[in-house]
């Protein structure tokens, strides 16, 4: 698990713009060493996952046939802490890269 930040950030003002890559299996990338607060983030994982969904009326006792889809980790952040999780229960993180907007420390 490893974190990389890239070594030349940009900066406008207060703010910073700051990229990088995770590794599969990374769940937090933490920019506190950077950040005050992070003020928006893309997050591109590296390759979308397969994920079988079926949906069932439990009122009607229907189930409706099973879909297979493509997925991609999900991504939120607090403070200045990004958090990735896959889009399933089961699954894992990819891995990818970052681009975060935020208020200097």
């Amino acid at each position: 698990m490893a974190v990389t930040i890239d070594p030349r950030p940009t900066y406008m003002g207060d703010r910073m713009i700051i990229t990088g890559s995770y590794a599969a299996g990374d769940a937090s990338i933490d920019l506190s060493s950077l950040l005050a607060e992070i003020d928006a983030i893309i997050v591109n994982p590296t390759a979308a996952q397969l994920a079988g969904h079926q949906d069932i009326d439990i009122a009607g006792g229907t189930s409706y046939g099973a879909v297979v889809g493509q997925v991609m980790d999900v991504a939120t952040f607090s403070g200045t802490t990004i958090t990735i999780a896959p889009a399933f229960v089961g699954q894992t993180i990819t891995g990818g890269t970052f681009f975060v907007i935020g208020r200097r420390s």
